[in-house]
């Protein structure tokens, strides 16, 4: 007996050690991370403490008609609707991984009958067996029951609270997801709001110089009634005018659509935009402070999320690691059993119980649990590759608008200079036209350019703010 004891603990053991050989996780070096440049640009060197990426929007952004729309999309937005059901539906996942880890318990009730041939082991012993003195097993037999039943897997390899761990890291980064979609829908909002005003400012050049194409005409006409003109430069003249009334009308259709994209981002029918657009070419944009290139780590939300999908993959990675290794399980009822129901009641000659305990461990045919195991390893390759991406991502935003923004700002300023020399010399070309000293095509060339030279100033304008807020989002602004 002694003997064959042995043998069972030696088959146990072998077993025990051989469903416990688990392949190892993949490790990668993250080189992307570590090397990482301490300043955006070598030549300088920026201040740690001064970084706008920790500025509120609130205080970064001063146009209270602004707020006003961004604090309207952060209610209303619809794509920000969905990512707080994502949340909601990553914490329930880490309620569920957190159930695991207690026993589950149930009750029922059953019913049932059952009848044995007469000439085997269980019918001829219920044949000769007296249920109380003087009466019979009855025949067919009944069964009624009702309890409690128990299950419980012993987490002796910590493998559920690795998966309780790995959906907690899942559940974060939802979080850092939201913040990510609410700092691009403050973008969003900001750059089509800046979009709108320069749209407007656009359509006021436009009407100014219709205007300005009709007294040009006016004065062709009377020049031809006087000799001093032909009939060629009074249809140039009209030609001219017509070709600006219908730009006006693309331009207030490109206001409508503009109005409506802001009013998609808010989550609402269309209606009219309230803004200011008079102030608009002597906004000063603001001025940015980008810090250190490493603060981008705990600055950008899609970054944060980047590394908590990672420490969640890695984790499931550990999770399936240890499906190779046994489970314990714990299972255990308690209740009333009878062949009649009127027996249930008889304590505790009706009390049943039960408490049984498994060791258990994959030994032969492990594809599944393999496969498993790979597809989360590689999944967490795949993760720490996002990782990297984000990060580069993140700092060639910011090197490019940090450059864009200097580029900007002088390119404004050389159209300043361009604008006022064109409009100085519409005055002195029209001077000469009335005295018949110019020539009609000349007006026309200097008006042209002037016009171009104005809608290109604010085209200038918008980027310079748009770059702005868009930088203030690649530092990781405005989810605070």
């Amino acid at each position: 007996m002694k003997t064959y004891n042995k043998y069972i603990a030696a088959i146990t053991l072998s077993l025990v050690l051989a469903s416990c050989k688990a392949p190892m996780a993949t490790v990668i070096k993250d080189e992307v991370k570590e090397n990482i440049p301490q300043n955006f640009q070598q030549e300088e060197q920026q201040d740690a403490n001064n970084n706008s990426g920790t500025t509120p929007w609130r205080q970064f952004f001063t146009d209270p008609h602004l707020v006003s729309l961004i604090e309207t999309a952060l209610k209303n937005n619809q794509e920000l609707m969905i990512t707080l059901q994502e949340i909601e539906i990553a914490k329930s996942g880490v309620l569920a991984k957190k159930g695991r880890l207690t026993p589950t318990v149930s009750a029922g009730i059953g019913a049932g009958v059952s009848k044995a041939g007469r000439y085997t082991s269980e019918g001829a012993g219920d044949a000769t067996t007296e249920i109380e003195p003087g009466k019979e097993i009855p025949d067919p037999l009944g069964n009624f029951e009702g309890g409690l039943t128990a299950n419980w897997e012993i987490d002796i390899w910590k493998k559920l609270r690795t998966e309780k761990e790995s959906a907690v890291a899942h559940y974060l980064s939802t979080v850092e997801g939201k913040n990510f979609v609410l700092s691009n829908l403050i973008e969003e909002v900001a750059d089509n709001y800046y979009d709108l005003l320069a749209l407007d400012n656009q359509l006021d050049i436009i009407q100014q110089y219709i205007k300005l194409q009709q007294k040009a005409l006016e004065i062709s006409k009377i020049q031809k009634e006087a000799a001093a003109a032909t009939e060629l430069a009074v249809k140039k003249f009209e030609a001219e005018l017509a070709k600006s009334k219908a730009s006006e009308y693309t331009i207030r259709q490109s206001i409508t659509e503009k109005e409506n994209q802001i009013n998609a981002l808010l989550g609402r029918y269309p209606q009219p935009i309230v803004r200011t657009k008079e102030s608009f070419m002597s906004t000063i944009p603001q001025t940015v402070y980008t810090g250190i290139p490493s603060q981008l780590l705990a600055n950008r939300p899609d970054i944060k999320q980047a590394e908590l999908e990672l420490k969640s993959s890695k984790l499931d990675v550990e999770a399936a690691r240890k499906e190779f290794y046994p489970s314990l399980e714990i299972s255990a009822t308690l209740g009333l059993e009878a062949f009649k129901p009127s027996y249930l009641v008889k304590l505790p000659e009706s009390i049943a119980s039960s408490l049984a305990g498994e060791l258990a461990g994959p030994l032969i045919n492990k594809s599944a649990i393999k496969a498993n195991f790979q597809t989360a390893d590689a999944r967490q390759i795949q993760a720490l590759y996002e990782y990297d991406k984000t990060i580069l991502n993140a700092y060639l935003d910011v090197a490019n608008l940090m450059s864009k923004v200097k580029n900007i700002d002088q390119y404004y300023q050389l159209k300043s200079q361009e604008t006022k020399a064109l409009d100085e010399s519409i005055d002195i070309a029209n001077q000469l036209f009335r005295n018949s000293r110019a020539d009609y095509l000349e007006v026309l060339l200097n008006q042209r350019d002037a016009l171009d030279a104005k809608m290109e100033l604010v085209e200038a304008k918008q980027k310079q703010l748009s770059t702005v807020v868009d930088i203030y989002k690649s530092l990781g602004g405005g989810w605070k």
